[in-house]
């Protein structure tokens, strides 16, 4: 009767195996999609992202907008803080622990102030070398002085890369809502910031959420690698069938006589703002510095400390964080997985998880920073120009 009932066991366990490989759509390993119709992390978890940037020999990863610390094995807080030079005690309340506390091995550490830069500066998208400005300046400084010969030096390797989104976990998060927010595998997530096997993480914690490989098909296209046919040495044109015989006349009779109606036009300019009006203007300014991939994730409005900044559309607080000066910034989630991101704000009006509607006020034009609001349209973790998407 035992091994009757094993076999059945086995039976039934093959069976559910061959049916979930037979479905065509990725498996949702974390059952999110099966559980109060959250939504899955199958489609995040075939997203291929880089390996994060490896750090200089102190266990720093420097950003433009900000550093993180790598700890060591068998690194505290209070050690972390005396390699890098930082104070431990400021270090350990930005992290939300304290000075003792012991870390994990390749655990991050996010700095509330600069510390020295590597030697490479910090990671910085590829940009193109101005040839013209270099030659200008090695020129005037040959003028200027003898032209000695020495050893050259090797000059310090500079990274490149995108600089990642850095969120601070809050209270009820965990690293598959993180995850499933961002469009992002869980194991990356884990693997970037080192999580323990449970995924764990804690209130008050930074983490770096990982970046996209760039995608193959946005890279430019090669003129020289596509085959080029001379003008008239291509497939020849096949003749038409009325060039060796013509059709006949045909005269067609109309059954009715056609009906006239009179048609209203539409009001053209309506239409158009109806379907350009994706999103509205969070405040209203000039746009005093532009969208530029990999330099300015979003576009910076000018406006007066203290303006209302509104929902840009319909959508849900996704998360509330703060940047390293501890000015905050509002993320909402809006359908067709688009994030709307506001930062240099103060005086947050909404809390996480509360439903927006287009218009209504998230918060105010921060008194501690520049008079402008940034505001960033990502699809997924990618920036994209909001300019399209306003109205």
């Amino acid at each position: 009767m035992t091994h009757r009932r094993a076999s059945l066991r086995l039976s039934l366990a093959g069976s559910a195996l061959l049916a979930l490989t037979a479905c065509e759509e990725p498996l949702d390993w974390d059952l999110r999609n099966q559980v109060g119709n959250g939504a899955a992390t199958s489609n995040a978890a075939i997203n291929a992202t880089a390996d994060r940037p490896q750090p200089d020999s102190r266990g720093i990863i420097s950003y433009p907008g900000y550093q993180v610390a790598v700890a060591r094995r068998g690194d505290t807080v209070n050690s972390v803080a005396t390699r890098i030079g930082a104070n431990p005690a400021q270090l350990a309340n930005f992290n939300g622990m304290q000075p003792n506390d012991a870390l994990r091995e390749g655990e991050i550490l996010a700095l509330p102030g600069r510390v020295s830069e590597p030697a490479g500066g910090p990671i910085r998208p590829t940009d193109g070398v101005d040839i013209s400005t270099l030659a200008g300046s090695a020129i005037d400084k040959a003028d200027a002085q003898d032209v000695q010969t020495s050893t050259l030096k090797p000059a310090p390797v500079k990274q490149s890369g995108v600089e990642p989104i850095r969120h601070k976990v809050e209270r009820g998060e965990t690293a598959f809502s993180i995850a499933r927010l961002y469009n992002v595998s869980v194991r990356s997530l884990a693997e970037w910031n080192s999580l323990d096997s449970n995924f764990t993480v804690r209130e008050g914690q930074f983490l770096l959420i990982p970046v996209a490989l760039p995608d193959k098909k946005s890279e430019p296209f090669d003129a020289g690698a596509a085959a080029v046919t001379t003008p008239g040495s291509g497939s020849p044109t096949p003749t038409p069938p009325s060039a060796s015989k013509p059709l006949p006349d045909e005269k067609t009779i109309p059954v009715a006589k056609p009906v006239e109606t009179k048609t209203i036009a539409p009001d053209l300019g309506a239409e158009q703002s109806k379907s350009n009006a994706r999103m509205g203007y969070p405040v209203q300014g000039n746009i005093v510095r532009d969208y530029e991939a990999g330099k300015n994730e979003g576009i910076d409005i000018a406006a007066n400390a203290g303006t209302p900044v509104k929902s840009a559309a319909d959508g849900v607080v996704a998360a509330i964080t703060q940047d390293t000066r501890g000015t905050s910034i509002v993320v909402l989630k809006h359908p067709g997985n688009l994030l709307t991101v506001y930062s240099n704000v103060d005086g947050v009006a909404v809390k996480k998880g509360a439903t927006v509607k287009r218009g209504q006020k998230l918060a105010q034009v921060s008194k501690n920073g520049p008079a402008a609001l940034h505001f960033e349209v990502r699809k997924g973790t990618k920036s994209t120009d909001p300019i399209p998407y306003l109205n």
